[in-house]
């Protein structure tokens, strides 16, 4: 299998050559000489977090407004779909021929620090669905998928603290603009809820709440996963996205489950879907659609931290934001009075100052290169 990347791969600590084995092989560290298997990677990762997000927003919306009211099932689907990506991981991998039954101290004290990160990072993933959740239920899907674009922001910080990421001018005309559209958001609460309480001051001011909480967690959460995959896990291999989705959903479902049993709602599960709207199957397929687009968004999202960055991965998260309130204005005919036509504008444009930052961090990389004889 060709690797991505023409030098070759830095040699590995002792407790990670057992993964020799995995088929799929990204060298990060060299992704400053890209070829085109490399942008295709970038390019498919994208793929599935944009496509993701958009479905998986969009049938969370669904769920709502047909009259779903489980927020923690609503929550629970975001991450329980983990185990269809156990499909990719036999394909990617190769049958190794390791010995485990003596680990040493060294492979057993970095198997407990991975233990750790998963638990705490699936621990952070849990409270940022759960917040999602709850601005998607109180809120529309424009004003919700615009507040988001504040993760943003929250990202360019967290990576100037955790990642060392250089802010230039464009990052932080980007940050600012994001900002300020997520503040006319605020003061847009003229959208109309179907259920009606998005017009309710408080109900708006918990939605946003829970919003802007969620889009800090999240961006925590993405700056604290490049930091485990540079100093922690510090792998070649593009198994390492799949290892770190499937273990940090793991956690963040059983969260999840003992909320639903905890909260009761449970046993409220068979008459959420007798009352539901659109019928018993498109309940399911509704529910089982959104888990499989929010895996898919996940492991792109994950993808582009691996590969590039964590505040590159959620600049391509961001170019759903034109997307979304377009479909549900469509779809759920959700009005955008003229607060948040300017806010969208304004995100655009902010996501449009990275993009230019990010191609001239690239000319230079690329000026600076010498030319391969």
């Amino acid at each position: 299998m060709e690797e991505f990347g023409s030098e070759t791969a830095p040699l590995r600590p002792s407790h990670e050559e057992i993964e020799e084995g995995d088929f799929l092989e990204v060298n990060a560290a060299n992704s400053i000489q890209k070829g085109w298997s490399w942008w295709f990677v970038v390019a498919l990762n994208s793929a599935f977090l944009l496509f993701g997000q958009v479905i998986g927003a969009m049938l969370g919306k669904f769920y709502f407004e047909y009259g779903g009211k489980s927020k923690w099932m609503a929550t629970l689907v975001q991450t329980a779909g983990f185990p269809v990506l156990y499909i990719p991981v036999l394909f990617l991998r190769r049958p190794r021929n390791v010995d485990l039954n003596c680990p040493t101290s060294a492979q057993e004290a970095h198997i407990i620090v991975v233990c750790l990160v998963y638990i705490f990072l699936g621990v952070l993933l849990a409270a940022d669905d759960l917040l999602y959740s709850l601005g998607l239920w109180y809120l529309p899907v424009s004003t919700y998928t615009l507040l988001c674009a504040t993760q943003l922001a929250f990202n360019a910080l967290f990576s100037f603290f955790i990642n060392s990421q250089k802010l230039t001018f464009f990052i932080l005309n980007s940050v600012f603009l994001l900002s300020i559209s997520a503040m006319l958001i605020a003061l847009s609460n003229s959208s109309s809820d179907s259920k009606g309480v998005s017009n309710l001051r408080g109900t708006y001011l918990t939605g946003f709440i829970c919003t802007i909480l969620a889009s800090a967690i999240f961006a925590l959460y993405f700056s604290l996963t490049q930091l485990s995959f540079n100093k922690i896990l510090r792998k070649e291999t593009f198994s390492v996205v799949l290892d770190m989705q499937i273990y940090t959903s793991l956690v963040a479902t059983c969260i999840c489950a003992v909320g639903l049993f905890a909260s009761g709602e449970a046993s409220e599960l068979k008459e959420d879907m007798d009352g539901f709207q659109k019928g018993k199957v498109l309940y399911v397929l509704g529910l089982v659609g959104t888990a499989l687009a929010w895996q898919a968004a996940s492991v792109g999202a994950l993808g582009l931290i691996f590969l590039v960055s964590s505040l590159f991965s959620n600049v391509i998260s961001m170019v759903t934001l034109p997307l979304v309130p377009i479909i549900a204005v469509i779809v759920y005919g959700e009005e955008m009075d003229g607060w948040i036509v300017v806010a969208m504008i304004l995100a655009v444009w902010g996501c449009s100052s990275y993009f230019y930052q990010n191609y001239l961090d690239e000319k230079l990389a690329s000026d600076q290169t010498p030319s391969q004889p």
